[in-house]
């Protein structure tokens, strides 16, 4: 089991890099979260045929581990809507009784099945690498817990301990998290791990010694900091220093609003040659782009009110003066919706609200949510997009909006162009492109039609992930951690 000092630490990194260094040694392979917090999703196989939702983390990491992504993996699943209130997936599907539930009162009722889930993998597989959250000495949440310490002691898990050095006070976060544990929880932690390190490793001495006569556990290992390494970062956050090298040929654009989702999406875009990807807050952030770049507005988990965010910082009118110039503009999703005429809700989904109006389509929010992986084909793309022009591409769909033309606009002749039913459409112009399919970029023959350029696969990402672990753990620890 893979702990974290803090969030960001590295665990979902470092889960990851296990489950395909442990599937290179010829072992069956799962990774499990038993709780994760994110609008980072991914549709996957769920009980009784029906397709179900888990973090994106445990995705990759089922990938990863060579092993095909599913429901048991990541057994709830909290996605944010507001800053007190989350929708409880559980067990792929959305649970309407949990997400009335208060905080601490869903634990007992969730945990049977998070350790059902749990037991299932660990009979079927060599090895589970299970990813924990936050921090395990979070007193406060100590006797809720059902995501790192009660999940170790269920599996009496061989557990990791990663801080991130970059940030400064590790062995402090270390020693500390050790200390606040009880006995028999500190017990089960079998290592260390210092990440993200920058430097001389030899200038660490005496400190990882003195935390081992402290603690009783070594530091096993020391990970360099890798800026490049491909992953998605969980939470989807862009960081300059991750750009590929070359000229810049493109700027990616992509509306940061608050409720964000689905970012990992875009991770590919970070590995093309001469792609630039960078966070829009405000107008200022889209003042300098051409109009071969693109302003992309993602996916939401509240579509009505990261809209009224977007428009009250001016955003609305800056993405609308870079397509009126003819420039580049798509939205994924709930950013799909949002370039539409109308947002309207009578359920109590979402909300209603007027659209950007830079498509003529109406968006109506219904009860049911759509949740499945989808094939397709473009057809006839025109504009910036033409390159799409019969593309097959395959992705996946979480939406509760479904999206038509707008009736009174199409009685005047304003057609959006539907250049994958029900999916995609776009502007009679061709510079504006709206589709509901997610993943788009994972698909090498997009990349290939955008860009002429393909991106680092997966497996070869895997693979650098896992080669690094090779060469910064002491010699037989990985081995010794999966010993009978």
């Amino acid at each position: 089991m893979v702990l974290g000092t803090t969030s960001g630490a590295g665990k979902s990194w470092l889960t990851t890099a296990l489950c395909r260094y442990y599937s290179n040694q010829g072992l069956k392979v799962a990774p499990f979260k038993a709780q994760n917090m994110s609008n980072n999703a991914r549709v996957v196989p769920g009980l009784a045929g029906v397709m179900g939702e888990i973090g994106s983390a445990q995705y990759f990491q089922a990938l990863a581990a060579r092993a095909e992504p599913e429901v048991r993996m990541n057994p709830l699943l909290l996605k944010p809507e507001a800053d007190t209130h989350s929708q409880v997936v559980l067990m792929g599907q959305v649970s309407a009784e949990l997400t009335a539930m208060p905080w601490r009162g869903r634990s007992e009722k969730v945990w049977p099945q998070i350790a059902a889930a749990l037991d299932a993998l660990r009979a079927e597989n060599d090895v589970v690498v299970i990813e924990g959250a936050g921090s395990p000495a979070e007193i406060n949440l100590h006797a809720s817990d059902i995501v790192n310490m009660r999940v170790a002691r269920h599996a009496d898990a061989r557990c990791l301990l990663v801080t991130d050095i970059d940030r400064g006070g590790a062995f402090a976060h270390l020693y500390g998290t050790w200390a606040l544990l009880p006995e028999d929880e500190r017990a089960l932690i079998q290592g260390f791990v210092l990440n993200k390190f920058r430097g001389d490793a030899s200038l660490l001495a005496p400190a990882p010694q003195m935390l081992q006569d402290l603690t009783g556990v070594p530091t096993v290992a020391t990970i360099p900091m890798q800026w490049r390494h491909g992953l998605p970062e969980e939470d989807g956050v862009f960081d300059d220093r991750t750009l590929s090298a070359g000229a810049v040929h493109t700027t990616v654009a992509v509306i940061a609003y608050p409720r964000i989702s689905n970012l990992d999406e875009f991770q590919p875009l970070k590995n093309v040659p001469g792609v630039r990807l960078i966070w829009a807050r405000s107008p200022a952030d889209l003042a300098g782009l051409k109009p071969p770049d693109w302003v992309v507005l993602p996916g939401s988990k509240s579509t009505a009110a990261d809209l009224a965010w977007l428009r009250a910082q001016g955003l609305d009118q800056a993405i609308a003066h870079h397509a009126g110039q003819g420039g580049t503009v798509l939205g994924v999703c709930g950013g799909l919706q949002m370039l539409g005429e109308a947002l309207i809700d009578t359920a109590g989904i979402d909300g209603n609200a007027p659209g950007l109006g830079l498509l003529p389509l109406v968006t109506t929010f219904e009860v049911a949510k759509t949740v499945q992986r989808t094939q397709a084909q473009f057809g006839a793309v025109l504009g910036a997009w033409a390159a799409l022009a019969g593309v097959s591409v395959t992705g996946y769909e979480i939406h509760h909006g479904q999206t038509a033309q707008h009736p009174a606009m199409a009685a005047k002749g304003d057609v959006a162009r539907e250049v994958i039913p029900g999916i995609a459409w776009q502007n009679a112009a061709g510079n504006v492109l709206g589709v509901y399919l997610h993943g788009l970029f994972e698909d090498a023959a997009v990349l290939h039609a955008l860009f002429g350029a393909q991106a680092p696969t997966l497996d070869s990402v895997f693979d650098g992930l896992a080669g690094f672990l090779g060469t910064s753990f002491t010699p037989g620890v990985l081995d010794a951690l999966v010993a009978p």
